[in-house]
């Protein structure tokens, strides 16, 4: 019985060994792999040195870029954009002044001889009575003439038919041209000044109320001065318009005329002291000065025109102060003419729009009205429009042919 028990014991003992055994070698982890062995690397050329321990360059066979091959196939050239370069302003060259308004009198005519074709109308009537006159008169009344000339003109044409009798067509004619030159007034002095005795450059300051073409005119009067080979500076006084002074700018590039700006909304008064001074400095012939549009019923900003007028004249006296009519209002321009007379001394008188539906009797009516003659008439929208006034080709577009 004791060796059975034994002999179980010894089984146990023996089993329990070889379970160890077994678990023992599953839990074992594998050993790493020896390291490899380490490659021969082969050192890279030494850098070049600089200085002292620069190495003294061999000679080798250098190849001309002719005599690479080159892979076959077509050569694509890659060319560089060409730099933009800013556009150069043309100078244009204005035509001459000399009989511009003869050139123009075609235009001037389609819309302005209603006035005469009317009179030569009633004048040729076979009896003159009463109520031709006074058509006659409502004719003239209608073409802005005025009330006062008006009744002047009639006056004399009532004498002189009288006299003459029987009237053929190129009687009265001449008899009415005569009568309208004397109206229009032949002996006045219609140059305007630029050419002051003594001194340069003349002045010249443009004035009138915002939307008659004032800051065109000056534009154009530019190109008539060039034209009549004067050197101009503009001075874009009027700073409180919008894109006043780009315009001003754009009509003096046009013929190479200097343009002296401000800043927007700045002081008027200091601009156009600036432009007279730079003026005297560059040598140049005719300072014209733009003025910003004061409305007649603005007593503050009349009063600011007066200011540039004494800044100006801080440098030398004003040369010509121009005033500028749109003609299309008739005698509502008048009303404007009578207070730029008052703060500034107009001495000549500019009309624009005289080729639309202006009537030709305005001439007469504002020069009787201020006492200074017209000077200046511009006749439609080209460059070249701006006319020295002349009667005598103006009479003869408002009777025709």
């Amino acid at each position: 019985m004791e060796t059975v028990i034994l002999a179980v014991v010894i089984a146990v003992v023996v089993l329990g060994a070889l379970g160890g055994l077994i678990v023992g070698s599953r839990r074992r982890k594998p050993l790493p792999p020896p390291p490899p062995k380490a490659p021969d690397i082969t050192a890279p050329p030494a850098e070049p040195h600089v200085g002292e321990e620069a190495e003294t360059p061999r000679d080798e066979p250098r190849r001309t870029i002719e005599e690479v091959d080159l892979p076959g196939g077509p050569v694509v050239v890659v060319e560089e954009p060409p730099v933009a370069e800013a556009p150069e302003i043309e100078i244009e060259v204005p035509e001459p002044t000399a009989g511009r308004l003869v050139r123009l009198r075609a235009r001037l005519s389609r819309s302005q001889n209603a006035l005469g074709k009317g009179l030569l109308t009633l004048l040729s009537r076979e009896h003159l009575d009463e109520d031709t006159w006074e058509e006659i008169e409502d004719t003239l009344l209608t073409a802005d003439v005025g009330v006062q000339p008006t009744q002047e003109l009639v006056e004399r044409l009532r004498e002189r038919v009288k006299v003459l009798g029987t009237r053929t067509p190129e009687e009265l004619r001449g008899l009415l041209r005569e009568e309208l030159l004397q109206l229009v007034g032949t002996d006045l002095d219609r140059t305007v000044k630029t050419e002051p005795e003594g001194r340069k450059p003349g002045i010249v300051m443009v004035v009138g109320v915002n939307g008659t073409g004032k800051t065109t005119t000056t534009g154009k009067l530019a190109r008539v001065l060039v034209a009549d080979g004067r050197t101009v500076v503009l001075g874009a006084a009027d700073t409180f318009r919008a894109a006043a002074a780009d315009q001003l700018q754009t009509w003096g590039e046009r013929v190479g005329a200097h343009t002296v700006r401000g800043p927007e909304a700045g002081d008027p008064a200091s601009v156009a002291f600036d432009a007279v001074k730079e003026g005297k400095e560059m040598g140049v012939d005719v300072v014209l000065i733009d003025t910003a549009g004061r409305l007649h019923t603005k007593t503050g900003l009349m009063d600011e025109l007066g200011k540039v007028k004494r800044v100006v004249e801080k440098h030398a006296p004003l040369d010509e102060v121009l005033l500028v009519l749109d003609a299309t209002t008739g005698q509502n321009g008048l009303v404007q003419a009578r207070v730029f007379a008052e703060v500034v001394d107009i001495t000549g008188i500019v009309l624009t729009k005289l080729d639309g539906t202006a009537k030709g009797g305005i001439v007469v009516a504002v020069q009787r009205e201020l006492g200074v003659p017209v000077k200046l008439i511009g006749l439609g929208e080209g460059a070249d429009d701006l006319a020295p006034f002349e009667p005598e080709a103006f009479v003869d577009a408002l009777i025709g042919d």
